[in-house]
């Protein structure tokens, strides 16, 4: 079964979030290649951040990261002494990641000049890493340096949790996805701002001047993300979506979306 939303699915901003980025990176490629031929090329490419998990994302973006917790006693409960033996040693009350640090790959979808390799057009699509510290300030940095080597950037953002990049006064705070376009060498970004409730945009996709721009169906290639992850074999809509949570209005329509698609009771 499909997503019973118009746009962006919420469940799929936790842990599944990591597998849907790298098809939905696929998706886009094979949705643009047959556009941009035979100028252009589409490519895939891969960097790495280092990240520091925060620990309210334990078990929920990384569930293979656990907090074990020792169970209380009851009050008056007597606690048994271990017998003594050297080997013999007390369990401990909490064992939690020590700042747990991993490497967050992430996937950016290039359009390049067939001739000379050149970078035309990155297509990010905005990982939790790019959304906090320290990623944030190395991602930031990124962007700057797209901009001044005069490469446009399609920017993805179908993350609600951490501070979008752009950072603007503007940006609208009921929002919960973004999508900007700087188009290169023009000081100005395009922004489509989203709700839980709205389909996902077609959008325009420059190439080099004067060639005219391609379009990126991104509710399309969500779809068909979804559907190469068979997410809905490991999505249980009974429990809440990830965080940060919505407001009420929203979870009431998300949970009118789910009981008239008959997926909660």
């Amino acid at each position: 079964m499909m997503s019973p939303f118009p746009g962006m699915n919420p469940w799929l901003e936790g842990y599944l979030w990591a597998d849907l980025h790298h098809e939905l990176a696929s998706s886009i490629r094979r949705q643009l290649a047959p556009q941009v031929k035979p100028k252009y090329v589409v490519r895939i490419d891969t960097y790495t951040y280092k990240d520091i998990l925060p620990d309210e994302e334990v078990g929920i973006f990384h569930p293979d990261v656990e907090i074990l917790k020792k169970p209380p006693h009851t009050p008056g409960e007597l606690l048994s002494e271990p017998e003594e033996t050297y080997s013999a040693t007390t369990p401990p009350t909490l064992v939690f990641p020590t700042r747990l640090t991993i490497e967050a790959r992430v996937p950016v979808v290039e359009i390049r000049d067939k001739g000379n390799n050149q970078l035309i057009t990155a297509i990010e699509i905005l990982s939790p890493a790019n959304k906090r510290n320290p990623g944030l300030v190395q991602y930031r940095e990124k962007r700057e340096l797209l901009f001044t080597s005069g490469v446009h950037l399609l920017e993805i953002d179908l993350l609600r949790k951490g501070q979008h990049p752009a950072a603007h006064p503007a940006l609208p705070d009921w929002a919960h996805y973004f999508v900007m376009l700087v188009r290169a060498n023009q000081n100005k970004t395009q922004v489509w701002a989203l709700t839980i409730r709205d389909k996902l945009p077609i959008l325009p996709t420059p190439l080099k001047s004067p060639d005219p721009d391609i379009r990126l169906d991104l509710g399309k290639a969500l779809r068909e993300a979804t559907r190469a992850g068979d997410y809905d074999e490991t999505i249980n809509y009974r429990e809440e979506p990830p965080p940060p949570p919505f407001a009420i209005q929203d979870q009431d329509w998300l949970k009118g979306v789910l009981k008239e698609s008959k997926l909660i009771p």
